[in-house]
């Protein structure tokens, strides 16, 4: 598409000013009660298990220091203090889920712009809660939707091994409350919620108490704890959502390569099939520029987020994924500024602990103030992106599935030996660039039969409008049969994904047709603004949509429908 067309097809929805900001744009392009809509059946639960209730030792904290004095000495202390229970004097861990939940209650009742979100209970029965920060009086969703101010949501610690994150939000909590940050609040809206795994934080591992990689299932939703930020960000609709990681420093890297991670924090944003171009633009001159630069004033390094396989004899160097199940790229498919930012914590324990949230709070409070800058460009943006998405329907070409580009990177770490810079030339899949696997013509939207009511669910859960047939009708469209299939696991470029099941990679046969559609099935229109999102789910040849998870159980229950159907539609409340 030519920059000519993008600019009249965006004049028609954003202001010059925030038109001309966009294509100025100089690098290429690369349980509280809810609002409305349904809720998710109960996840798969464990037997629940207490929170530890005192500041204990963790078993991380113990480990020894993974690399020498040369190594250690390039990642000094930073000159601060921070009002966190992990570093309190005595404490030998990082801050339990008990000590949380005191510090958000401290946080709110000391302050007139902050309530607490309670979202439910995790799968061993902790509850999960975000904290809103607004000036809007009425703090229900709806209310500060109408406020006229836009909304950023900040979340960490998906992973339960990955703390700095979940750390750092206690920080940038306070400011927000009474410090720093609060005048901030005047133009945007914040939601933060400093651990959406409680269950692996207690446990120190990676994926949820079911063994399920929660931001794995931000597509699927079959754990609580997805579930939660599905709600967060269907009801509050943020423009913005950062993501808050840390990153293996030695382990694979030191086998594969000989070599100790180097940079401070590996950022990237959505990168996925069908995502809106102005999204990628804002997230790249707006926000990663931006908070480079105060990183680097800070005497902090960062690049590419990237990562390598589980398997020792592939060297090769990946970017973040390209699927549409993470919680970076599924919520850029809502379209929102959707960011991951990782810093150097797996397997180090309270190493570096000060250095890894300096570096969170510098990069997110960076966001923050990029997002209070452009506060009233990020409402223009997302109105002209949600139109334009549904103005897709029926018409042009969608990317049902993207991979990286292969290509080569000189990629800098540390000698174990010496703690010099080592630089790296590597095979790197670059998630900036995206080649199509496999396209079709765009939907103008799907049907579903009327015994689809889970995936139904999950969809309404995401955000999507679903209608219901309510007259017998008829509806042009393609039906789908397979012709092949093979039982496997999902993939991500580290590997397995832990998953709690196999998945159906089938192949399919699109066969036009008149189909008769009874009454109680639905229609899922891509006239909307989460029409990628839709197609991620819905189309059914891939390993992330439903029915390659038994969400769908054939996909003779599901057809795209390919012209407007005149049928009598009710849209689901």
């Amino acid at each position: 598409m030519s920059s000519s067309t993008l600019l009249s097809r965006a004049a028609a929805g954003l202001s010059l000013l925030a038109v001309t900001a966009l294509l100025g744009c100089s690098s290429p392009m690369p349980e509280w009660t809810p609002a409305g809509g349904p809720q998710m059946p109960p996840a798969r639960r464990p037997t629940p298990t207490a929170p530890a209730p005192a500041p204990a030792a963790s078993a991380d904290a113990a480990l020894p220091v993974p690399y020498n004095d040369l190594v250690a000495a390039r990642f000094p202390e930073p000159a601060v203090d921070f009002r966190t229970p992990a570093f309190q004097p005595g404490h030998a861990g990082f801050t339990t889920n008990a000590e949380l939940q005191a510090v958000l209650r401290e946080i709110v009742h000391g302050g007139r712009n902050a309530t607490l979100l309670p979202l439910g209970s995790s799968q061993a029965g902790v509850p999960l809660e975000a904290v809103l920060f607004t000036r809007n009086p009425d703090m229900s969703p709806a209310a500060v939707l109408k406020s006229g101010r836009p909304t950023v949501l900040l979340v960490g610690q998906q992973h339960g091994d990955e703390p700095a994150g979940s750390e750092a939000l206690i920080v940038l909590a306070r400011e927000l409350a009474g410090g720093s940050l609060q005048d901030l609040l005047d133009r945007i809206n914040v939601v933060i919620l400093p651990r959406a795994n409680p269950d692996g934080a207690q446990a120190q591992r990676r994926v949820t108490a079911s063994g399920i990689d929660a931001n794995r299932d931000h597509l699927l939703l079959r754990t609580p704890e997805a579930q939660a930020q599905a709600r967060l960000v269907r009801d509050f609709q943020p423009v913005l959502v950062v993501d808050s990681h840390e990153y293996t420093v030695v382990g694979r890297f030191l086998e594969k390569f000989g070599a100790v991670q180097r940079f401070d924090a590996l950022v990237q944003y959505a990168t996925t099939a069908n995502l809106p171009e102005f999204i990628t633009k804002a997230a790249e001159e707006w926000f990663r520029q931006p908070m480079l630069a105060s990183l680097k004033q800070q005497g902090l390094s960062a690049e590419w987020y990237y990562t390598t396989s589980v398997d020792v004899n592939d060297k090769k160097i990946s970017m973040g994924g390209t699927q549409p199940d993470t919680g970076r790229n599924v919520n850029g498919l809502k379209n929102a500024v959707s960011i991951l930012i990782e810093t150097r914590g797996v397997g180090i324990g309270r190493l570096h602990l000060k250095r890894r949230v300096q570096t969170h709070v510098v990069a997110l409070g960076s966001f923050l103030r990029s997002a209070a800058d452009r506060s009233a460009d990020l409402v223009k943006l997302r109105q002209y992106v949600d139109a334009d998405v549904a103005a897709k329907a029926c018409q042009g070409d969608a990317v049902v599935e993207a991979g990286p580009t292969p290509s080569e990177y000189t990629l800098q770490m540390l000698d174990p030996a010496t703690g010099a810079d080592k630089a790296l030339v590597v095979n790197w899949d670059s998630a900036l660039e995206l080649q199509p696997l496999k396209t079709r013509p765009r939907a103008c939207g799907y049907w579903l039969a009327a015994d689809q009511s889970d995936a139904v669910m999950r969809l309404r859960t995401l955000g999507v409008r679903v209608e219901q047939v309510a007259a017998m009708g008829v509806m042009q469209g393609e039906v789908y049969a397979e012709t092949a299939r093979q039982t496997g696991t999902r993939q991500d470029v580290r590997g397995t994904i832990a998953d709690g099941g196999a998945v159906v990679h089938a192949q399919v046969l699109l066969t036009q047709a008149l189909m008769d559609v009874p009454v109680g099935s639905y229609y899922v229109p891509l006239s909307q603004p989460l029409a990628n999102l839709v197609i991620a789910a819905l189309e059914p040849d891939t390993q992330n949509s439903f029915f390659a998870n038994g969400i769908i159980a054939n996909v003779t229950s599901e057809a795209r429908v390919t012209a407007v159907p005149g049928v009598k539609l009710n849209v689901l409340p």
